[in-house]
This record gives C-alpha cells, sequence and structure tokens, in this order.
C-alpha cells in the first residue's frame, strides 16, 4: 500500500502572495486620510503659504 502525501490543512497554509485581509484598506489615499498627517500638512502649507504672501507683499 504507497503512501501518499497528506495536505496541510486550509488553516495551516500561509496566505497567497499579494492577496490582504478585505477589511484592511491600502495605499496612500488611505495613509493620506489620518488627520494628524493632515494637520501636519496643514500647518506646513499654512507657513509656506504665509511666507509667500509676505514674500509678494512686503518684499
Amino acid at each position: 500500500m504507497p503512501l501518499e502525501p497528506l495536505e496541510p490543512l486550509q488553516s495551516l497554509r500561509p496566505p497567497a502572495a499579494g492577496s490582504a485581509p478585505a477589511h484592511e484598506p491600502q495605499g496612500c489615499l488611505y495613509a493620506l486620510s489620518q488627520p494628524p498627517l493632515m494637520l501636519f500638512l496643514l500647518v506646513i502649507g499654512g507657513l509656506l503659504g504665509l511666507g509667500a504672501a509676505y514674500d509678494l507683499l512686503f518684499l
């Protein structure tokens, strides 16, 4: 009687490459939607805008 290799259980198999859980958003649009990052970018953009306005109006 020949021995046949047993297939591992579905729960023990590693996930396929490139697949991600459906509940986890990916990509940079998700990163840009984070409030602390948006506040940081708002402050930096405001400082750059104020500096540019100052240069245009007073220099």
